[in-house]
């Protein structure tokens, strides 16, 4: 909580108690020059979240092994060396001077998964080439007939199947009872006897061992994120994350298939199961966004995109827990940033939902008409996007210059608009998101 009053203030209130945490942390800046350009690039955020006109339009692209191959390294080097990953984000950030610092949505640490035996992805180094980004290995790792232990109990059901097909090291935790078994006195001995046994011992061995990497990592970033703050006044983009309630049964779950068709088989349980999820996608922004004092939550969102399924099925399936999740943070004076990959362009009414109240989230848009989202969506909550990655791979920077032109043109005229890449950032030409950043500068001033 920020005020000992947090729980009676009105959601617009906390809302600002956040942002003033966010513009005012307690940094220790390199100089009153660099304090000043954090304050003056958190209030770019502040105004285009409101709808209103910044000083120009923030530069915040999506960033994944750019930096890394930008200077010389390789996604493996990511994962695994953390000096050689500070050195790429400092020359990233040093030579290009984006309004948010780089989301390491492609940077995870290998060390921890190797320990884990993690199953549900392959990364640079383990399973596919060095220089690669992770790769989701799809299957149903919830099975057909286990809504019921999700909807009645997620956190058990995610301790003791879940998890352990998940993570090879943890399979012994099925071994385990629930802990809501620890209710008195005479069943707490009968809890503790699976612990004595040596697989579970191994796998808290593990868990401590994979705790430490972590904590490894973990440092490292602060390191890394505290510096880009602290030398050149850039804010981190984001100080939370969750997901949509369809998305977290769809895309690491039940998977693209088992999902899609538990909508004709069981339509009732994946209802049930979303609704359940709802309360628990909302506190995983929370606790993060409490603890880092920012705002802004994370929110990549997938199985919603066009094509993926009807619009009535969108509609009636995909946006009522969603947009409870939205209407969650919102309450909280959170702000929601969605990244909506892929196609939105049959989308857009229905998110412009006028229950979401106006200037309290943010819109990241992928292969969507720009102009539509615009006069749909921007009407009422920020939008950003969408310069394609393709274009800054292939293209040439007078290219770039004309599409980021011709964006802003479109778009950015009346405030609340984010300029970024369509997509997170693997490949591009140095020369190209150069283009891309100087085009942002020159022409998003008065656009």
């Amino acid at each position: 909580m920020f005020t000992d009053d947090w729980n009676d203030l009105t959601p617009d209130q906390r809302l600002t108690a956040r942002l003033d945490a966010w513009q005012n942390a307690p940094i220790e800046f390199a100089s009153p020059e660099v304090k000043q350009a954090y304050v003056d690039r958190v209030q770019l955020w502040r105004d285009a979240i409101a709808i209103k006109k910044p000083a120009h339009v923030p530069i915040t692209p999506w960033i994944g092994l750019f930096p890394m191959r930008y200077a010389g390294f390789t996604g493996h080097d990511g994962y695994y060396d953390y000096d050689k990953l500070a050195q790429a984000w400092d020359k990233y950030h040093a030579d290009f001077q984006p309004d948010a610092i780089a989301m390491t949505l492609a940077m995870v640490p290998g060390k921890v998964f190797e320990i884990l035996d993690y199953k549900m992805y392959d990364w640079p180094g383990h399973g596919t080439e060095e220089d690669t980004s992770y790769q989701y290995k799809e299957r149903e790792w919830m099975k057909d007939d286990e809504y019921d232990l999700l909807i009645n109990d997620p956190s058990n059901y995610w301790q003791r199947y879940y998890v352990p097909r998940m993570f090879g090291a943890l399979e012994p935790w099925s071994m385990l009872s629930p802990f809501t078994d620890l209710c008195e006195i005479p069943f707490t001995a009968p809890f503790f006897v699976p612990f004595a046994l040596p697989p579970v011992k191994q796998m808290l061995q593990k868990m401590m061992d994979a705790g430490d990497a972590a904590m490894e990592w973990l440092q490292a970033f602060i390191a890394i994120d505290g510096k880009q703050m602290a030398t050149l006044g850039i804010p981190s983009m984001a100080g939370s994350s969750t997901k949509a309630p369809y998305d977290i049964l769809g895309d690491t779950m039940r998977g693209t298939r088992g999902l899609m068709l538990d909508k004709f088989r069981r339509p009732e349980k994946v209802k049930a199961a979303m609704e359940r999820l709802v309360p628990l996608a909302i506190n995983w922004a929370l606790r993060s966004a409490d603890v880092n004092r920012h705002p802004i939550v994370f929110i990549p969102i997938h199985k919603g995109a066009d094509g993926f399924m009807s619009d009535e099925d969108y509609r009636t399936l995909y946006w009522p827990t969603f947009k409870a999740v939205l209407l969650g943070l919102i309450e909280e004076g959170l702000v929601p940033l969605v990244f909506a990959e892929g196609g939105y362009n049959e989308r857009l009414q229905v998110i412009a939902d006028p229950d979401i109240p106006k200037g309290r989230m943010i819109w990241m848009f992928d292969d969507t008409d720009m102009a539509r989202a615009k006069k749909i969506v921007g009407a009422r909550q920020c939008i950003g996007g969408n310069v394609p990655g393709s274009l800054l791979a292939m293209g040439e920077p007078a290219q770039v210059d004309a599409y980021v032109k011709d964006l802003l043109g479109k778009v950015a005229g009346d405030g609340g608009f984010l300029l970024s890449t369509g997509v997170v950032l693997d490949e591009a030409k140095p020369e190209n998101f150069r283009a891309f950043i100087d085009a942002g500068r020159k022409h998003g001033v008065g656009a």
